[in-house]
């Protein structure tokens, strides 16, 4: 009986204690491990970067987020509820890396209450709903002195700039002084096409671009008859400049030899300058910096622009035919960008428009870097006749590129000692001690300023009366990862790029440019066939004399000219019902490839997944039985 009871006492105790190391092991997972998850996305995507570690790492006070989230108004909406999910997720992953640092307070802002006050006196949007009732969706964040940033609410358009949006808010309450940006612009970046009475009148915006770089410094825009670079200027980025005095060409070079870093655009051929007009005998608008230029070591013809057929991007220029490769909008991706510098390194891609071409002097003392380039199936065009083209037939442009297996570069850094370009002295009526070399100096180059055009990379949409943008490439990125990288933080730079998922699909593209292809052989024939008639009616024309008769002579065409001219008719309608057979072919390939992945997905798929089971299954029966005989 003592035995049984022991055994008894033994068993419990087990139990208990089984229960208690179960129940401890949870507590202490749920304590260490709780953002432990795997991120099978390619990209990353649910997986912290190390530049929103840094961030954390570095902050140097603690930092209250507020997170504000209608639970009950947004409970009849799945999209709204799953989003706030992953938000507060990400938000309590940034709060546990912190170690105390980051305070997050999470608030349901319920009707009628405090909370809800306190939500709309935050700056947070009120979104209604068809209940009647309002749903916040937003975050306020503040730090101990008095900064304080408002995310109003959180667009599922930008959700894959969440993190970037998260981390910027965070760096911005960490670090409250803002570098210092002095702007040198021949376009109107500040207020859009149109300048400030199109801005004002509500038929203009800032470009995007513009847009996020005020708010991540303090900008200045400096006047066209400027004199000096700002005090405390940490960058200056000179886009498209203008024709410069010798004064001014000189203020800035003794800006970057005294240690001043620039970011510099210029163009053969800026269609943000033209405003997109295209009238016939209007000249390219070009600018460079020749003087600078030669002191740096950089060669840039303003005469040439850059065609690629491989990087071309494909415009509907007619509403029949098919999309045309368009080879001066160049779509960048992956191969384009230098892996080794950190502007770079983690660019997806870029959309330009009439890029130029960069090259190092062989006299220069800098060093060159390629940062961002054309293909090996690049031409340089020449711009007047290039733009001449895509003024009359632009499907021409394509024809015109031959390519020479050369690569073009885009975009440079150049680095290392450099003189003035001024050896003779300062120019008359400037004063002040000349500096006439520098050990190193740091300078970014772009021979394109459409980088800046909203319809290359941005969709710019009205939400709640707020502009939400999303971003489907780059731009932005290159041009603020530069500048922050210029000023020597470089911790936001990866992140922009991770919220951009260009997937292009290439069979489509291959399918869409054989097409193309034989849709301007059809093209070309046409207008042979076109020429040719119209110079035999000519030569009858001459050859007739008046003498037509019959019912043709109303018209004044003999039988054989009205023959020519009826089988010039019937040649355009077999030739057009050729074009539709071409276009037909091109939807018919691409759908036949759409239903062969949808098969996949919907058939396929399935089918393997329930085949691994069947197999798993007999092999698990047949290790049975083996355990059995055995």
């Amino acid at each position: 009986m003592t035995s049984q009871l022991s055994r008894r006492k033994y068993a419990v105790l087990s139990i208990v204690l089984a229960a208690a190391v179960f129940l401890g092991l949870n507590i202490a997972v749920d304590a260490t491990i709780t953002t432990a998850k795997i991120d099978l996305t390619d990209t990353g995507r649910y997986t912290l970067s190390q530049g929103t570690r840094n961030v954390i790492k570095s902050l140097s006070e603690p930092v209250t987020l507020r997170f504000f989230f209608s639970k009950k108004a947004a409970s009849q909406y799945a999209q709204t509820r799953a989003y706030a999910g992953r938000v507060r997720d990400l938000l309590r992953e940034y709060a546990a890396r912190s170690h105390g640092k980051i305070i997050l307070e999470e608030i349901d802002p319920e009707p009628f209450t405090p909370a809800e006050d306190d939500a709309g006196a935050a700056g947070i949007t009120a979104v209604p709903t068809d209940s009647g009732e309002s749903v916040y969706f937003g975050l306020v964040g503040v730090n101990r002195i008095d900064g304080r940033e408002v995310v109003p609410y959180f667009s599922p358009e930008r959700e894959g700039l969440l993190e970037y949006d998260l981390t910027t808010l965070i760096y911005r309450l960490s670090s409250p002084k803002k570098y210092k940006i002095a702007i040198l612009s021949g376009l109107p970046l500040e207020t859009g096409p149109g300048g400030m009475q199109a801005m004002m009148s509500g038929h203009s915006r800032p470009y995007a671009i513009y847009q996020e770089l005020a708010q991540a410094y303090t900008t200045q825009m400096l006047p066209q008859d400027f004199a000096s670079i700002p005090a405390g200027t940490d960058v200056l980025m000179i886009v498209h400049p203008g024709a410069l005095t010798d004064a001014q060409t000189y203020v800035i070079d003794q800006f970057v030899l005294k240690g001043g870093r620039a970011l510099v655009f210029v163009d053969p051929n800026s269609e943000l300058a033209q405003g997109g007009a295209m009238e016939p005998g209007q000249q390219a608008s070009f600018s460079t910096l020749p003087r600078l230029f030669q002191a740096w070591g950089i060669s840039f013809d303003t005469t040439k622009e850059i065609g690629d057929l491989k990087l071309a991007q494909h415009v509907q220029l007619s509403r029949e035919g098919p999309p045309m490769t368009y080879p001066v909008w160049l779509h960048l991706t992956g191969d384009q960008f230098s892996s080794d510098d950190p502007v770079t390194a983690n660019l997806k891609v870029v959309n330009l428009g009439s890029a130029g071409s960069l090259r190092p002097l062989k006299s220069a003392t800098t060093k060159f870097t390629s940062l961002m380039g054309s293909t090996n199936q690049a031409a340089l065009l020449d711009v007047a006749q290039a733009r001449l083209q895509a003024m009359t037939n632009p499907e021409d442009v394509a024809a015109s590129v031959a390519p020479t297996g050369q690569e073009y570069i885009i975009a440079a850094r150049l680095t290392g000692p450099a003189k003035t370009s001024y050896p003779s002295g300062a120019p008359a009526g400037v004063s002040g001690q000349q500096v006439t070399s520098a050990k190193a100096i740091n300078v970014i180059v772009m021979a394109d300023t459409d980088i800046f055009k909203d319809e290359f990379w941005v969709r710019v949409e009205q939400l709640y009366g707020k502009a939400v943008a999303a971003p489907f490439a780059n731009n932005d990125s290159f041009v603020l990862g530069a500048l922050e990288n210029l000023t020597g933080s470089s911790d936001l730079i990866s992140l922009r790029t991770r919220a951009t998922n260009d997937r292009p699909f290439t069979l489509v593209r291959a399918l869409q440019a054989d097409a193309e292809r034989e849709f301007k052989q059809q093209e070309d024939t046409l207008k042979a066939k076109l020429t040719d008639t119209e110079q035999q009616l000519k030569t009858l024309q001459s050859g007739q004399g008046g003498t037509s008769t019959g019912a043709n002579a109303q018209t004044g065409l003999s039988a054989q000219q009205q023959t020519a001219i009826d089988a010039f008719k019937h040649q355009l309608i077999e030739i057009r019902t050729q074009l539709r057979q071409v276009q037909h072919n091109l939807r018919q390939d691409v759908d036949a490839l759409g239903d062969f992945l949808a098969f996949i997905n919907i058939v396929a798929v399935p089918l393997l997944v329930a085949a691994f089971a069947l197999v798993i299954a007999w092999v698990r029966r047949r290790r049975r039985a083996r355990a059995i005989h055995l």
